[in-house]
Formats: C-alpha cells, sequence, structure tokens
C-alpha cells in the first residue's frame, strides 16, 4: 500500500474517533437508518476499492493499448504534479459540480439526501455517479502521463482526506485562529453544510474557495445550518441502481 493511501486510512480513522468525542457524535452514527448505512457503506466500497482497482486495471489499460507512446512521457517535479492535483483539477471539479446540480442532478441527488454531517456520508451515491466525476478519467490520464507520479497521488490523498473533513462536524471554532487562518481560502465543514442546505446555491468548491468567490457562487456563513439534504421518493434500490424520479 502507497503511503498516501495509508494517510487517507489513518485520516479517515482519527475522524471517526474525532466525531465519536463530539456531544451526540456516536447517537448521530447510531441513529442513522439501515437504508443509510448501506448507502454509505457501499460508496465508500465503490471510491476505495472499485474505483482504484478500475483505474489500475481497465482504464490504465485502455491508455495504454490507445497511446502507447505516451505513457511516462510526462516529466514534472513533484511540486507541479502536487499543484495540478490540488488546485487545476481543484477548478475542473468546481465546474463539474455545478454541472452535477443542473443537468445530472438526478446522478448526484443521492448524495444531498445526507441529513446530517459525518464522513460517511462523504461516498453517499449511486453506483453511477463517479463515472460522471472528472477525477476518475483526469487522475488516470495524469498517472498514465506522469513519470514520477508521487507529488500528484499526495495531492489526490490530500483532496480525499479534505473532502472526508468537510463532510464532517468538526469544523474549527469560528473566534480562533484556525478559522480565521483557512477561512479566507479552504472550503470548511461549515461552508460545504451550507451547501447541503441549500443544493443549488453555492460553495460547489471542494478544496478552494477561490472559485465559488471568482464566480459569485460563495456562501459565506459561519455556523452550521440546522437543516440538511432534500427530500426524495427514491427507494433505497433506486437510490443505489437508478436515481431517476419519475415525471
Amino acid at each position: 500500500m502507497l503511503l498516501s493511501d495509508i494517510a487517507i486510512f489513518i485520516a479517515f480513522w482519527i475522524l471517526i474517533a474525532a466525531t465519536l468525542q463530539l456531544p451526540k457524535g456516536l447517537q448521530s452514527l447510531v441513529q442513522k437508518s439501515a437504508a443509510d448505512w448501506l448507502l454509505d457503506i457501499c460508496g465508500l466500497i465503490i471510491q476505495g476499492i472499485v474505483i482504484p482497482a478500475l483505474q489500475i486495471g481497465l482504464l490504465y489499460q485502455g491508455l495504454h493499448r490507445l497511446i502507447p507512446t505516451a505513457e511516462n512521457c510526462l516529466s514534472l517535479s513533484p511540486f507541479a504534479a502536487f499543484f495540478i492535483s490540488t488546485v487545476l483539477v481543484d477548478y475542473g471539479y468546481y465546474w463539474n459540480h455545478r454541472w452535477l446540480h443542473t443537468f445530472g442532478w438526478p446522478l448526484h441527488k443521492v448524495h444531498h439526501t445526507v441529513t446530517q454531517l459525518d464522513i460517511l456520508g462523504s461516498s453517499r451515491n449511486s453506483l453511477w455517479t463517479s463515472f460522471f466525476i472528472l477525477y476518475l478519467w483526469v487522475h488516470t490520464l495524469m498517472l498514465y502521463l506522469l513519470k514520477d507520479p508521487t507529488g500528484y497521488l499526495w495531492g489526490i490523498s490530500l483532496t480525499a482526506m479534505l473532502d472526508l473533513w468537510r463532510h464532517s462536524r468538526l469544523g474549527p471554532n469560528p473566534k480562533g485562529t484556525l478559522y480565521r487562518l483557512l477561512s479566507p481560502w479552504l472550503i470548511l465543514p461549515q461552508d460545504h453544510a451550507q451547501h447541503h442546505s441549500q443544493h443549488h446555491s453555492g460553495n460547489f468548491g471542494a478544496n478552494l474557495k477561490l472559485w465559488d468567490h471568482i464566480h459569485h457562487t460563495a456562501i459565506d456563513k459561519v455556523s452550521f445550518p440546522k437543516k440538511l439534504g432534500v427530500a426524495t421518493n427514491l427507494s433505497f434500490w433506486q437510490k443505489l441502481f437508478y436515481p431517476f424520479e419519475a415525471l
């Protein structure tokens, strides 16, 4: 296992432990329905096992057949590769995310059925949603092209860890120094919670707030909203396999 994968694994369990220390942290997890637990666990399996296996296997081999001479052709410093992964790809994801809230909303709606923030819900999606998120395709291509993918892999890991964190209730105290340092530029749990309460309104960025401020989609509030989630008539199996409601 790569060190970057180990870092994500450790971050996951640190965040779980920290969540359990919150007031009603354990209670909030216990109160989740069996269907929500299954959706979240299936999502974790898809994102944590199936998608990486697909990237390493089918997609990587497909690139090898289509553009065999391009493998390992791109020589970048680890810093440059890290920058591409955490900043440039993040901007691409901003627009990908906005698309998911318009034309792609049926595919993304399942994610917004989360009614409480916990890191398990970060992966809640239908089984097909990951195929419409650019990470699968861009990351595979970049890892194929890069001669040394170390910096890019650490960028992927940082984005994954931030994704887990921003789906938690572990946001920094708005009156504290950490909040003042991070809030101008980083999407915090409070910011992403606003996104989950107003799913068409804003805070579409993943890592950086810059894109929302540039495109006037930022929702700057320091507190967590009281209510999250969207209503849906989808059954559990529809959420998992076919998240389209009849007109």
